[in-house]
């Protein structure tokens, strides 16, 4: 009998699970697995590695395909520093536009960015990154582990940046300029080194910008004018949720990861469909029982040009791609496993795993020097 891995994902089946080709959208799949060494791929809907770049820095988060077919990637810093517990694990700050050769033609560092960045179609940057609140601000933030402030009993607040391509900043948000500490108070169970903390920034229509603030279970709309919120999702809707996107009915799709789900004593994740405007969620999609999709953290839904949505099990390596009915029409697991490479990052994360931030499918069309396919 051979040994059996003592990773217990390494000993589930990997790859390709299975596909409908009939019901797929069809494109291929981008996705940079987070301990892969730099490694990102892009894979057709058999599984099949069509192109690979390699990175020198593993991903600060993920890839991006742009508009002229070059990659956009976020890397992980070298030189961050170490700000608290799980900053090494999801910072980025070494942001690339590299060919499909492998030639970098753009570079911007910013030491303090942290989680999502969005390349924008003028080909600017939008990022998040992350600041001191001062003693008397730190003092109103709510909730939280007692005592798990950053050493010096400092509490770090988001702050979103624009840049162009010299690097200048063109718009900035200080989250303590429009948020109440008080209005938004940590989870219990969360660290209060980091507040609100914005895992994910997305561009949407009409002059404003949709964040994920995970640690206190909300989704808000700023306006790019004079970064007012414009609405808010709370926790009575989502869970330390991840990934918002405005659809094209204006509506928000959201990866609810489900952690501190209030009423519910079995954590599950869920993509969620929300009207902003009536706080009514109109779609979700859940696995039967709610258990079997459920990560922890990090995450990703996009939705498709024939209404399917790419789902990215984060914690697990899993994407799957669903119908607008809940069938599962495509499943892969990522097959590469490995530890952090950095002594901060394995001490927060330890052990091997499969982890991606979050995938992304796109069309033929949207590859330009993509040879025929197969």
């Amino acid at each position: 009998m051979s040994k059996l891995h003592s990773t217990t994902l390494k000993r589930q089946k990997t790859g390709l699970i299975g596909v409908d080709h009939s019901r797929s959208a069809g494109g291929y799949t981008l996705f940079a697995p987070q301990t892969a060494d730099g490694n990102v791929l892009l894979i057709d809907l058999d599984g099949e590695i069509v192109h690979r770049w390699k990175l020198p820095q593993r991903p600060g988060r993920d890839a991006v395909i742009l508009r002229n077919g070059n990659l956009g990637y976020n890397g992980n810093h070298p030189d961050s520093p170490d700000l608290f517990p799980g900053w090494s694990v999801w910072h980025g700050g070494a942001f690339s536009e590299v060919t499909p050769d492998g030639e970098v033609v753009w570079e911007h560092t910013d030491l303090l960015h942290h989680h999502d960045a969005q390349w924008l179609d003028n080909g600017h940057l939008l990022y998040t990154t992350v600041a001191p609140l001062s003693p008397e601000l730190a003092g109103r933030v709510v909730g939280g582990i007692p005592g798990s402030e950053a050493p010096g009993g400092v509490i770090y607040g988001d702050v979103v940046k624009e840049v162009d391509r010299q690097g200048h900043v063109v718009w900035e948000w200080r989250s303590w300029e429009h948020l109440r500490p008080e209005d938004y108070p940590l989870h219990d169970a969360f660290e209060r080194y980091h507040w609100p903390m914005t895992n994910a920034v997305s561009p949407g229509r009409d002059g404003k910008v949709i964040l994920s603030l995970r640690s206190v279970s909300s989704v808000i709309a700023v306006s790019r004018d004079n970064g007012a919120v414009l609405w808010r999702l709370g926790h009575d809707l989502v869970a330390q949720q991840h990934c918002p996107s405005e659809l094209e009915n204006g509506n928000v799709l959201v990866f609810d990861n489900g952690i501190s789900r209030p009423y519910s004593s079995m954590p599950h994740s869920r993509i969620v469909e929300i009207e902003p405007l009536s706080q009514r969620i109109v779609w979700q999609y859940a696995d039967t029982p709610g258990y079997a999709f459920f990560t922890p953290f990090m995450g990703g839904a996009q939705r498709l040009h024939n209404g399917n949505t790419l789902v990215t099990e984060a914690n697990f390596g899993r994407l799957f791609e669903i119908t607008a009915t809940g069938d599962v029409v495509w499943e892969y697991i990522n097959p590469y496993f490995a530890a952090y490479p950095d002594a901060a990052a394995r001490a927060y994360l330890p052990g091997e795993n499969n982890a991606i931030f979050r995938a992304h499918r796109y069309q033929r069309q949207d590859i330009p020097w993509l040879g025929d396919p197969r």
